[in-house]
């Protein structure tokens, strides 16, 4: 009885390990999600030519889903303008948002020349947020300065917003966006979103 109950201790204390142990391998840190999105950035840049335009949007697809909180972020862009939209407005809002973030990146890193990434430092945020201070180094020419600000989602961290040498992506979205909304509406927004996406796919 008591080499039963001690197998069974035994067996209880290595499932509560291995349950611990496999829980910190899933957890994925800020700094992590800023260094597998940079890679995979390089990784397409080196092959964009190649890969052309829709192949870059295929391969950045999964990147930017799995580092930026794509509807956190279409939220945040349109400010308080969220709430006055119906379900179906914020669903549309949200697919059309997303394919442009991606867009964006398959037009912006198309062609590879020595670009490096480095990360610099983090710090946590009175929030609880982190922010990642990185930079990209340019072949000839001043390196561009990145800071990712994420916020935890579940597991891992999500990018909430990227300041590139001290311009607020988010903040100049928001800008755009919600003055959009305000006069001249939500059709009017979502055709000049799908506008932007159609001249990254044509250049």
């Amino acid at each position: 009885m008591r080499l039963t109950k001690l197998a069974v201790a035994a067996f209880i204390l290595n499932s509560l390990l291995a349950t611990s142990v496999f829980a910190q391998e899933e957890s994925t840190s800020a700094r992590q999600i800023i260094d597998k999105f940079q890679t995979d950035l390089i990784t397409v840049m080196k092959d964009g030519k190649k890969l052309g335009y829709s192949g870059r949007y295929d391969k950045l697809e999964p990147a930017v889903i799995n580092s930026h909180d794509l509807p956190k972020i279409a939220r945040i862009v349109v400010g308080k303008e969220w709430e006055k939209l119906n379900d179906e407005q914020q669903k549309k809002l949200t697919d059309v948002f997303s394919k442009l973030s991606i867009a964006s990146y398959a037009h912006n890193f198309k062609e590879f020349g020595g670009e490096t990434f480095t990360i610099d430092s983090e710090e946590e945020t009175k929030m609880g947020g982190v922010v990642i201070h990185s930079h990209l180094d340019l072949p000839d020419d001043k390196p561009v300065k990145f800071d990712y600000m994420l916020k935890e989602k579940g597991s891992s961290w999500r990018i909430i917003n990227i300041i590139a040498n001290g311009v607020s992506d988010l903040a100049l979205k928001r800008s755009e966006y919600t003055a959009i909304l305000q006069r001249e509406g939500f059709d009017t927004l979502i055709a000049k979103i799908n506008e932007k996406i159609d001249n990254y796919a044509k250049q």
